[in-house]
């Protein structure tokens, strides 16, 4: 197999950056002795560029998984922008690039041991669950909150899986306590759709907790993210294999860059450029 890249989004967060760490190591005791690297699109080191170096040295072609858990701006276009950059850095360099986690069976499986940490699964057919996604302004992207919601739901007894955005998208965190709340469920369970610790989780906990201490009648609990598991390890490289078989399977019937979605007309064709990152202060653009 040819050596791996995972790109993360980079956090300000310290435990989500030693989160991502630890993913990347588990990768690699997978992967042998082919080389495994992780590099941060944005906010927090090491950046893509440092990655990439340090594979460029070991082989001329370097496959690529996102570290992200649905399809939006930085998978379409700001991580495949920055990944042409490194190909102007290194001359002959080719990248195959792989797809997202997505609601892997695997992944919602530990979401499901997140939820049982806090509601015990007896409890479930009386609890309301929010599932809370980042949120994009891609449609595409936040249908795939509502998809992640419905899987997460079939087959487990919970009594409704509510969907909802900490940004750029609606319903938030507290308009869809208030709905569970609304449909007449006394325990309500949020529970985070992230892969790590960071500032978004920790808006999720703040915006929840704000809610509880206005509706003390409702039992509120707040799961944890899905953290750097051996699930997790065991889908990125699921992903990995799927570019050395072949089997590489894009969803591209809803992306706003290739059909025109209504009111994102403007979104067709758009070109993509890569994030400013801080420890890669080049502006070289290929």
């Amino acid at each position: 197999m040819n050596p791996l890249l995972v790109v993360g989004h980079g956090t300000k967060s310290g435990e989500g950056v030693a989160q991502f760490g630890e993913l990347v190591r588990l990768v690699q005791k997978r992967a042998d002795a082919t080389p495994v690297a992780g590099g941060f699109l944005e906010l927090s080191p090491p950046p893509i560029q440092e990655a990439v170096a340090q594979l460029a040295e070991q082989a001329r072609v370097v496959d690529v998984v996102p570290l992200v858990l649905v399809a939006a701006g930085h998978s379409k276009g700001d991580i495949p922008a920055a990944l042409a950059r490194e190909q102007g850095r290194h001359p002959g360099l080719t990248f195959r690039y792989g797809r997202p986690l997505g609601p892997h069976p695997l992944l919602l499986a530990e979401a499901a041991q997140r939820l049982a940490a806090v509601v015990p699964a007896s409890r479930w057919s009386e609890t309301a669950v929010v599932l809370v996604g980042r949120g994009a302004t891609d449609p595409d992207a936040n249908s795939e909150i509502a998809k992640t919601a419905r899987l997460l739901q079939e087959g487990r007894g919970i009594g409704t899986v509510e969907t909802s955005f900490v940004s750029l998208a609606e319903p938030g965190v507290p308009a869809a306590l208030e709905r569970a709340r609304r449909l007449g469920y006394q325990r309500i369970a949020v529970l985070p759709w992230f892969l790590f610790a960071g500032v978004l989780p920790d808006r999720i906990v703040a915006q929840t907790r704000e809610w509880a201490e206005q509706h003390p009648e409702v039992d509120v609990s707040t799961a944890d993210v899905l953290g750097p598991t051996d699930a997790l390890a065991d889908v990125v490289v699921e992903r990995w294999q799927e570019l050395t078989g072949g089997d590489l399977r894009m969803n591209c019937d809803a992306c706003l860059y290739r059909i025109a979605l209504p009111g994102f007309e403007d979104k067709v064709g758009a070109p993509q450029l890569p994030h400013h990152h801080p420890d890669d202060p080049s502006h070289f653009h290929p």
